[in-house]
């Protein structure tokens, strides 16, 4: 072979050696990547077009994809909509939101647990088919939640949720105001979005699941971390322990009416019990006991707790909790009954009462129970532990202490006839001079053996007086019942 020859057919190999290493790049490297452009609409459209697994509660779907004749073929569609559209979000071309997003490989089929099903699938010439995603949601627990927070009247902005203290199943999320997810499902995309501007322009929020996405003062049942701080501190032992009181409590390096700390009305005499403090919710006890235990044990306990950290991994969209990491003496006395800068999600506050109840230890929560196959096959999720916050000793201090309040002291209003129910009530004050402030309640039933622990926030309440006990406390009420019935 001539040198010219050799040349072109070098030249060539290596034009051929190049198509071929670009072809793989585009193909293996870069497939996903490609895939996953915003431009483009073609695997957006196969994907849009395919059937979707659907969003179970129990045996019931609360989502599926309906055939339609378009060329979209299937068609999202969301059976008690308001109910359950916190958590199950919304499928639509090109965004989705909650568990549609979160569960979306699965949803879609694309998950490779999924593999087998699939390849059988495509042997036997069926078109592909989703996975099932079933929920850890209770739907008459949910059904009374909801009930219960849209018996408050029009314009309220809360949340409940209940978890299972032993597992970390999560029984309750609710979330008002809420959206019908139909209406972004839709194939009028220029009717989607209308709506979904709509929305989101809204000022009372109504795309976002206030039981994981908003953090607000907890107010008095923080009351609860900050007493478990101060036994574990050591310096205190059982519910009768005497602990700081008084009518009002200046907070240290502070003179004047701004930096005194009082009870509202509440009677909390010096040398009362850590019962009875909690009983009447008294505020100059618990900022006199953080600013004791010091601020490091105090953040110590609160991330035991799940405090500024993430815990949530099968749905998206959690804030942290949150716990200042440093405080002076006169904020670490706010922090101590739930103020200054501390900030909880209705399911922080329900996983601190589930901890309590469940003899110290916080397990991690969930809200998919199985994934399933077209044909049900199913992988459970297993339950996990998160942390240890308390003692065992601690726990039951505790428990004893939070049902002489649902007994004898502010949160009377959660209990049941014939059943234990430890509570604590909370009303936090947002900061702002004439504003109303936040209700919340947490409580966990039976207190021996929870089979539930609840939290319920109420943020806006218009017409209503705020106060944790009388707005929550039914509601939290309801939530056991329908769990224990």
């Amino acid at each position: 072979m001539n040198k010219p020859i050799r040349a072109v057919a070098i030249f060539f190999m290596l034009l051929f050696l190049a198509l071929m290493i670009n072809a793989t790049n585009y193909q293996f490297v870069q497939a996903g990547s490609l895939d996953d452009r915003p431009e483009n609409r073609r695997v957006k459209e196969a994907a849009y077009s395919s059937e979707r697994g659907a969003i179970l509660v129990g045996r019931t779907p609360i989502a599926r994809s309906a055939p339609v004749d378009d060329e979209y073929k299937f068609l999202r569609s969301y059976g008690s909509p308001f109910l359950y559209a916190p958590v199950t979000g919304y499928f639509s071309f090109g965004s989705s939101s909650g568990i549609e997003s979160s569960q979306n490989e699965v949803l879609s089929g694309s998950d490779p647990s999924l593999f087998i099903g699939n390849l059988v699938d495509l042997l036997s010439n069926k078109d592909p088919r989703g996975g099932n995603v079933q929920l850890t949601l209770d739907p008459d627990a949910q059904q009374a939640a909801y009930d219960g927070l849209s018996a408050l009247g029009e314009g309220v902005e809360g949340s409940v949720v209940a978890i299972e203290p032993s597992t970390g199943r999560i029984l309750t999320m609710v979330s008002l105001p809420t959206f019908d997810p139909n209406n972004l499902a839709t194939h009028d995309f220029s009717a989607r979005d209308d709506t979904y501007e709509r929305l989101d322009d809204d000022a009372s929020e109504p795309l976002i699941n206030r039981g994981v996405q908003k953090r607000l003062f907890p107010g008095s049942t923080f009351k609860v971390v900050t007493a478990a701080a101060a036994l574990e501190s050591g310096r205190y032992d059982g519910p009768d322990a005497e602990v700081p009181g008084g009518d009002t409590f200046q907070l240290p390096q502070t003179s004047g009416e701004s930096g005194v700390v009082d009870n509202e009305g509440r009677i909390c005499p010096t040398g009362l019990t850590l019962r009875q403090a909690m009983e009447q919710s008294c505020n100059t006890t618990f900022a006199q006991l953080a600013i004791e235990v010091g601020s490091e044990a105090m953040l110590r306990q609160a991330e035991r707790f799940g405090f500024n950290s993430d815990y949530l991994d099968d749905l998206d969209g959690q804030v942290r909790s949150v716990f200042p990491t440093e405080m002076n003496p006169p904020e670490l006395g706010q922090a101590g009954f739930g103020q200054f800068e501390v900030q909880a999600t209705p399911l922080q506050m329900a996983m601190v009462a589930g901890a309590i109840a469940n003899g110290g230890v916080v397990m991690r929560p969930h809200i998919v129970d199985e994934v399933q196959q077209a044909d049900y096959d199913a992988e459970q999720t297993d339950p996990e532990e998160l942390s240890r916050a308390i003692s065992e000793e601690t726990a039951a201090t505790l428990t004893e202490v939070l049902v002489s309040t649902v007994d004898n002291g502010t949160a009377s209003p959660a209990q049941i006839e014939s059943v234990e129910v430890a509570g604590k009530t909370g009303t936090a004050q947002r900061g702002v001079p004439g504003e109303a402030p936040y209700a919340w309640f947490i409580s966990f039933a039976p207190a021996d053996d929870a089979d539930v622990a609840v939290a319920v926030m109420i943020e806006e309440a218009p017409g209503r007086e705020i106060a944790g006990g009388q707005l929550g406390g039914p509601i939290a009420k309801a939530v056991m019942e329908a769990v224990l019935q």
